[in-house]
């Protein structure tokens, strides 16, 4: 029996209203990162099924349909240079006026495939790589990293059974993280008495946390009217581990070990198919993606930049046969830098670097 439309709308709104507030910040009463994060959560980046679904409102003969098939392989981009500090939301102007910022210019990588069991359930698997340089302003240090991070094998599974007759859908998946990046790379410093000293970099630029955690996310789509699709995607990276052991030579107290912090990320929004251009969609949205002061589980001690970032993502796709093209640029309304436990312990304020926006690509192709 054909479910109303109305109806299967109310549901779909329901079970993203439970999402958003199971992964908000607020429900976990946690305070909510620098946009230099270490270990970047990659789901969202793509969103391959809701600009499809909106492809799909005028393009028949899309090969991006519901149709099953068993192998899908993305490859991601995403580069930003942060260099804006902040404290909490207050920009540190005296930081560009003294010529001391601290910037990250950085490269994230991402290789994943999804490996269709049966028309609801997949494996699921990610392999992200980090490029990165990080320097001072006036300062002769300069340092620069890559490798492999911390790759997640997991499962996910869609609510209705695809293909849906209204072309909505909704999936949760879960994943464990493995600690393959390397989290402890280090380097020579220069310090100011002319000594050089091996030190670990900065966590900015780690390509892994150095932790066992594991990934809880979902994704929902439903077609609206004019050819546009709905779109909302949450995902939160538990990190019970407290720390890593990795010095990080801050004279501060409490702050002499990185913290192996949680990450979240959720965003939202419309995709529009555009008329008379087969297989093109436009995509308007929020974005907000961050660190939180404590985590979920465990404990939250040693070093960490928690924070936020929300910010405006339009976008587009192209699909033609079993090949999609995403592009997106989310471009920063707010920042965050927010007190941390060993902020709270020294009564101090860290601040945090923050990029104006980013530039997200994708490619994805099925088998």
């Amino acid at each position: 029996m054909k479910v109303p439309r109305l109806h299967t709308l109310a549901l779909y709104v329901g079970i993203c209203l439970l999402a958003a507030i199971f992964f908000s910040p607020v429900a976990l009463g946690q305070g909510c990162v620098a946009a230099h994060s270490e270990q970047p959560v990659i789901v969202g980046l793509t969103p391959n099924n809701q600009a499809a679904g909106a492809v799909r409102g005028h393009d028949g003969d899309n090969k991006f349909k519901d149709a099953l098939d068993r192998l899908t392989v993305t490859v991601g981009f995403r580069q930003y240079y942060s260099y804006k500090h902040y404290v909490g939301t207050v920009y540190q102007a005296y930081r560009a006026a003294l010529h001391n910022q601290v910037t990250n210019n950085v490269g994230l990588y991402d290789f994943s495939i999804n490996y269709q069991l049966t028309p609801r359930w997949s494996i699921i698997a990610d392999v992200p790589a980090m490029a990165a340089t990080r320097h001072q302003e006036g300062n002769i240090n300069s340092y620069r990293v890559g490798g492999i991070g911390d790759v997640t094998i997991g499962a996910q599974a869609w609510v209705f059974r695809p293909p849906t007759e209204n072309h909505g859908n909704v999936n949760f998946s879960v994943a464990m993280k493995l600690p393959t990046g390397i989290y402890d790379a280090q380097g020579t410093t220069i310090l100011s008495n002319g000594k050089r000293q091996v030190r670990p970099f900065d966590e900015s630029i780690q390509p892994g946390d150095g932790g066992w955690g594991f990934t809880v996310a979902t994704e929902a789509y439903h077609p609206l009217y004019f050819q546009t699709m709905g779109y909302f995607t949450g995902s939160w990276l538990f990190n019970p581990m407290d720390t890593n052991g990795v010095k990080t030579f801050r004279s501060a107290p409490h702050e002499d070990v990185i913290s192996i912090a949680d990450q979240y990320l959720w965003r939202g929004g419309f995709s529009h198919a555009v008329p008379k251009v087969r297989g093109l969609a436009l995509s308007i949205g929020g974005r907000m993606e961050g660190v939180p002061v404590r985590d979920a589980f465990g404990a939250s001690d040693g070093f960490r930049r928690p924070g936020y970032v929300i910010s405006i993502e339009p976008g587009l796709a192209y699909s033609h046969k079993k090949y999609m093209v995403n592009i997106s640029g989310p471009w920063a309304m707010e920042r965050n830098r927010k007190i941390s436990t060993s902020d709270m312990l020294n009564h101090t304020h860290g601040d945090a670097a923050f990029a104006d926006y980013t530039i997200l690509a994708s490619f994805t192709t099925r088998f």
